[in-house]
């Protein structure tokens, strides 16, 4: 059983800065790989970054490349989205996740963090 708790959400105007930082719980949380997705009112739930268990290897959706850059901790149980540039899109509900790497789906999920961009 891994947990995952979530901070760094918060408000923020457009062009502005935030760091989203997810801690996980259990003794094989550092094998995981790791994401973060968000979920915008009305909307479906979409992927935004993923980085894969060394932390070597990333994944961004086109709308945050260049601006969001996800990053895994040294002790690889904790990953990081910092988000540049926010967009009034950005606004969501942020979610840690993880699975092992064989899992087709991710397993864990954190409870959510609010961002909000004010245009």
């Amino acid at each position: 059983q891994v947990q995952l708790v979530e901070s760094g959400g918060g408000l923020v105007q457009a062009g502005g800065s935030l760091r989203l930082s997810c801690a996980a719980s259990g003794r094989t949380a550092s094998t995981y790989d790791m994401g973060w997705f968000r979920q915008a009112p009305g909307k479906e739930r979409e992927v935004v970054a993923v980085i894969n268990r060394s932390g070597a290897s990333a994944y961004y959706t086109d709308s945050v490349k260049g601006r969001f850059t996800i990053s895994r901790g040294n002790a690889k149980n904790t990953v990081s989205l910092q988000m540049n540039s926010l967009k009034f899109e950005d606004t969501a509900v942020y979610y840690c996740a993880c699975k092992r790497t064989e899992a087709f789906e991710y397993e864990y999920w954190g409870q959510g963090t609010q961002v909000t961009v004010s245009s």
